[in-house]
């Protein structure tokens, strides 16, 4: 990997992690089209990373409230509306991350099978472009979560780990669908998204303590990191721009043209 490629693929993860496009299928067709097979686990786990921090930065008002929520409600015995809300999204971030534990923790290597298609990639970015498109068609309300539909916005998410389905796209148009608001919806997305992101990197950090990267390689991961950090922090403020427009089915025709030129770049290459 030289530097140019760790940019790249930097950006790559940190946009399509929490634009609706799949990082995961972006990174296999990039991958593929720079001829750079592997980014390496290393890579991996250090992108995740910079990804990670972009939410926690973005959310960083959110974030700290549902930390002290359990505090205040429980020891300091308060009754706030907005403090008790949080407290709730405690609980239901931890009810829609399940799906994607069991997901992750018994379909490991199954699923890692599924990176190396990059037909599979392509017909599910046609996936992830059709729910999309339907998201346009989705009435504004503005319903609550609940333990239920949390659970339910968890399984999209677990079905999000097939590369080229999109992780935010899935658990976003899943809760517009239950008739939760555009922007509670959004930030509920990348806020469950903490502990998918953790979860994913905990499984590989194993197999990098196997296999550490080299001194040469450490520079070019900080940059990769970096780069995802920066892409990743502006993708998530973009996105919640468009939530608002209620214009995420653009999204949807940019997979479509993804998966249609991917199909001919395979077949014609």
């Amino acid at each position: 990997m030289d530097i140019l490629n760790a940019i790249i693929l930097g950006l790559v993860q940190g946009l399509s992690e929490f634009l609706p496009i799949s990082s995961s299928g972006h990174l296999v067709l990039a991958a593929h089209i720079l001829n750079f097979q592997e980014e390496g686990i290393a890579f991996e786990v250090f992108v995740h990373f910079g990804t990670l921090l972009s939410v926690f930065v973005a959310f960083r008002r959110e974030i700290k409230k549902m930390i002290f929520a359990p505090y205040s409600v429980w020891i300091k015995k308060e009754n706030d509306p907005e403090i008790l809300e949080f407290l709730n999204w405690d609980l239901y971030v931890i009810i829609g991350t399940i799906p994607a534990v069991i997901v992750g923790l018994f379909f490991k290597d199954q699923i890692e099978n599924l990176f190396s298609s990059v037909l599979l990639v392509l017909i599910m970015l046609l996936i992830t472009g059709t729910i999309m498109v339907i998201s346009k068609f989705l009435p504004q309300a503005d319903k609550s979560l609940k333990k239920s539909n949390s659970f339910i916005i968890g399984i999209a998410q677990a079905f999000a780990i097939l590369p080229g389905i999109s992780r935010s796209g899935s658990t976003i148009v899943t809760a517009l669908a239950f008739g939760i608001d555009r922007v509670k919806a959004a930030k509920f997305s990348f806020i469950l998204s903490i502990p998918a992101i953790i979860g994913a990197t905990i499984l590989k950090t194993k197999d990098l303590i196997d296999t550490p990267p080299t001194q040469g390689e450490i520079l070019l991961l900080i940059i990769g990191a970096i780069a995802a950090f920066i892409s990743g922090y502006f993708a998530i403020i973009w996105l919640l721009d468009l939530v608002k427009k209620g214009k995420l089915e653009w999204f949807g025709y940019y997979c479509f043209f993804i998966s249609i030129s991917g199909f001919l770049w395979y077949f014609l290459k």
